[in-house]
């Protein structure tokens, strides 16, 4: 059985970025909804498995009575772990060492990265996700998904998230209303590069 992560502050040390009443809520309702409906459907499958990570990567392989099931609450309980794991009342505002090197190289600056996820985060038609992935060699590259889908879902799982935006409206509509765009700069206030750079390093080592 997969828990529920713990987090790593309370639901007010992000004010006023991200307001109590939406980490509350997102949390303790949704976060915790996906994980218990993951779990069922995992239950209903006999689904043992050892990581959420091999179930997403193999979601085409997993049985089709169960699959939307654990494709939509399986993909909803990973990435709402990166998603709150990486967010700090005090956090490491800029990215250093190899990471923020081959953030340089790819895209020109961090402040070009943050154009580019941010244009593909607000641009997201609906619910989803923004991302940066890297992969094995230490690639980067930034995608969206809808929904509740995310980059290990595709291509056998090669590239692998270190950083998620959620944009759906339940991530930011109380404080930020229809103002996409607003939520996204005040992520960036709370977002804690030390946690992306080890994502990054658990990749390119794992």
């Amino acid at each position: 059985m997969f828990k529920q992560i713990t987090l790593a502050y309370s639901f007010d040390a992000l004010e006023p970025h991200i307001d109590t009443l939406t980490m509350e809520t997102h949390y303790s309702k949704h976060h915790a909804t996906y994980t218990k409906n993951f779990n069922d459907a995992l239950a209903k499958a006999g689904l043992e498995p050892t990581s959420v990570e091999f179930v997403l990567t193999n979601i085409d392989n997993v049985p089709e009575s169960v699959r939307t099931a654990i494709r939509n609450n399986g993909g909803g309980y990973y990435n709402h772990n990166i998603y709150f794991d990486h967010l700090s009342p005090n956090p490491k505002l800029v990215p250093t060492g190899p990471l923020a090197a081959k953030i340089d190289e790819t895209f020109g600056s961090l402040d070009a990265f943050k154009e580019q996820i941010k244009k593909a985060s607000a641009g997201q038609f609906g619910s989803g996700w923004g991302w940066l992935v890297a992969n094995k060699a230490g690639e980067l590259k930034v995608v969206a998904t809808s929904n509740q889908d995310n980059p290990l879902m595709k291509d056998g799982g090669v590239w692998k998230p270190i950083l998620a935006i959620d944009v759906w409206e339940h991530a930011y509509y109380l404080k930020h209303r229809n103002m996409r765009a607003s939520y996204l700069d005040d992520f960036f206030k709370v977002l804690d590069w030390a946690k992306v750079e080890e994502n990054y390093k658990n990749v390119v080592n794992g």
